[in-house]
Order: structure tokens, then C-alpha cells, then sequence
């Protein structure tokens, strides 16, 4: 996959929210069925063995499908993903967090999530 320009990044991005949304429904779902599952757990309506085996697959298919944009998905708890970029041309990874509104962050590669800057305008 290429990189991303910060635009198509913050366009793909928009086009990831409804995946990205889901994700995290499925996430808390699959810790409330798991949480049910162990010895003395508390039951939930949510289901069983079946549900958090379903849970699983779905929350696999919703990874992949980000992924196959180009973009990375670097944590689930919480949702991390990253966009492959250059900004003068030093590579970079354009650095979206659960919570956040918008693509407004990005890193470059050698530094990680710590070294975490707001995208130039």
C-alpha cells in the first residue's frame, strides 16, 4: 500500500468511522461476554459461548477491513490507528486515538506514539 497525502488520510478516515464506531461496540460486547464466561461471572443478556465466538469473527473482519485501506491498526484498547505519510519528506504515520474528532496528530516513525505532534497546516 502507498502512503497517504493528509487529506485522503482525513477522507478515509471519515469513511472508517461507522468501522471504527463498530469496533468498539463489538470490543465492549466480547469483554462483557468474557468477563460472563469465567468462573463466577455474572450472566449477561448478551449471550454466551456462541455470542463471544461471533463477537470474535466480527471484531476480525472489522480489523481486516481497516487494514486493507493502507491505514494500521496499532491497538484496539484503545482504538489506535495510523496512516502511512511523509510531511517534507520525512515518513511519518498520521496518528488518529479513540476520542479523538479528527486526524490532527501524526509521529514520525522513529519516535512513536510519545513523540506525538499536531499536524502542520
Amino acid at each position: 500500500m502507498g502512503l497517504f497525502t493528509v487529506p485522503e488520510a482525513r477522507q478515509e478516515l471519515k469513511r472508517l468511522m461507522p468501522v471504527l464506531d463498530e469496533i468498539v461496540v463489538v470490543r465492549a460486547d466480547m469483554v462483557e461476554l468474557s468477563a460472563a464466561l469465567t468462573p463466577g461471572g455474572r450472566p449477561t443478556p448478551l449471550g454466551g459461548l456462541p455470542e463471544r465466538k461471533a463477537a470474535e469473527a466480527r471484531l476480525n473482519e472489522l480489523m481486516i477491513e481497516v487494514q486493507q485501506t493502507g491505514a494500521e491498526l496499532k491497538g484496539v484498547a484503545p482504538l489506535l490507528v495510523d496512516f502511512p505519510a511523509d510531511l517534507d519528506d520525512v515518513p511519518v504515520l498520521l496518528c488518529w486515538l479513540e476520542g479523538d474528532t479528527a486526524l490532527e496528530w501524526y509521529h514520525r516513525l522513529d519516535l512513536g506514539f510519545a513523540g506525538r505532534r499536531r499536524i502542520p497546516e
